[in-house]
């Protein structure tokens, strides 16, 4: 097998290169002379992920397919940490991403299997309040294209980008309480009668019938006609502003012809 360079990092200071190769290895590199210092063994599968520590200049963190995720001291080439991704009954699952924490202390890895993987120091009860599953309800919903060729959310005709905030459901589809709902961003202040979304019946490619949510708006604010988003309340407001100062500048315009000004010079 001919080697290929899959993924390739520099260390914190620049004076080290890593280089994931397709045979599974990791190799360490003096970035100023070339040489090859540290050839590290470990993963079993392809190598798509290093990151470097953000200040400790000798720590390298890689994942891959296989599901291993190592921490390496890169100046002497060996290993500090090494964790597995196991996913009762189903194998091991790749890791896609993996990112640190500004502080160092943590690190954050995605898998195949749609998991958030967080590891670090310290007492993980912060993160138990957090439901094990967690999805917006926009996640799989179909999207079509206008005549413009533009993309637009099948269900409501809108930009996805323009959409409200979407709602937070499990694997099933079926929202979770209200206190997890402000975790979104843009329905942190909201009211806890804004935060329930609407729910209806949807067929699923099984034919199976289940409830889920359906729409972003919730009941109240259709009775109360409530602006679906605040940045087009305020694109509204401006438009309204526009209109009424054109408005104002034509009646000036025409009094003043009315009273023998005639056409105004241009300056």
């Amino acid at each position: 097998m001919k080697p290929k360079v899959t993924m390739i990092a520099w260390n914190q200071n620049d004076n080290y290169v890593v280089t994931a190769v397709n045979n599974h290895l990791l190799k360490v590199w003096n970035s100023s002379t070339g040489q090859l210092l540290h050839d590290l063994v470990g993963h079993a599968d392809e190598v798509f992920v290093l990151e470097t520590h953000p200040f400790d200049s000798r720590i390298m963190l890689s994942a891959g397919h296989d599901g291993n995720i190592f921490i390496w001291d890169i100046t002497k080439g060996t290993k500090t940490k090494h964790y597995f991704n196991m996913i009762e009954g189903q194998g091991h699952g790749a890791v896609f991403d993996c990112k640190f924490s500004p502080d160092g202390q943590h690190f954050a890895c995605t898998d195949s299997h749609g998991h958030l993987l967080i590891f670090g120091f310290g007492c993980s009860r912060p993160y138990e309040k957090i439901p094990d599953q967690m999805f917006f309800h926009t996640d799989y919903r179909p999207l079509i294209r206008d005549s413009n060729n533009y993309v637009l959310d099948e269900q409501t005709q809108q930009a996805p980008h323009l959409m409200p905030p979407p709602f937070l459901v499990d694997v099933d589809g079926n929202p979770h309480p209200t206190k997890y709902q402000r975790l979104v961003p843009g329905r942190e202040n909201c009211a806890d009668e804004h935060l329930i979304p609407q729910l209806g019946y949807v067929a699923t490619s099984d034919g199976e019938v289940v409830e889920q949510v359906i729409g972003q708006q919730t009941v109240d604010q259709d009775d109360q006609s409530l602006e679906p988003s605040i940045l087009d309340g305020m694109i509204r407001q401006l438009q309204l502003q526009q209109d009424q100062r054109t408005g104002a500048d034509q009646e000036s315009a025409l009094s003043g012809v009315q009273n023998g000004e005639g056409t105004p010079r241009r300056g």
